[in-house]
């Protein structure tokens, strides 16, 4: 089998096209995540703790030297732990919502274990007239 033969049916499966879509959905669904956390939760929150913007919570490490003659700039160093907040609540609220996904699936799975679709009814029997009919009809070739 060629590579690109063996590559196209790879790609055209239906699992790797389901996990292309449920790809793009994730990126979507984390950034409405990351909305949610940073416009609308921790505002409110920030403000029941005196005012207080998160994502500008920093400790300095090092004072940021500027520029002169003789010594070239150096950079201010800070710990930003309010932006780790930030992403450890988006992360906290992302995988409740995928669980709950997960759970949902998983009980619609049982019930479909549960209650399996029922098997389709064999052919009925032909009645007694059907049974004349093919014997007339047998009868009728071999006399021809």
């Amino acid at each position: 089998m060629s590579f690109l033969k063996e590559f196209k049916e790879f790609a055209l499966k239906g699992n790797v096209m389901d996990m292309a879509v449920g790809v793009i959905i994730g990126g979507a669904f984390g950034k409405i995540v990351t909305s949610l956390v940073n416009d609308i939760l921790m505002p409110p929150i920030g403000v029941m703790l005196g005012n207080t913007d998160f994502s500008k919570l920093s400790v300095v490490i090092r004072e940021g030297v500027e520029a002169t003659e003789t010594t070239p700039a150096i950079a201010e160093v800070t710990w930003k732990y309010g932006a780790f907040i930030q992403q450890c609540v988006d992360f906290t609220i992302l995988a409740f919502c995928v669980f709950l996904m997960v759970k949902v699936m998983n009980r619609l799975l049982k019930k479909q274990k549960e209650n399996p679709a029922p098997a389709p009814a064999p052919d009925p029997k032909p009645t007694k007239e059907q049974e004349l009919l093919t014997e007339i009809r047998d009868l009728l070739k071999k006399q021809q």
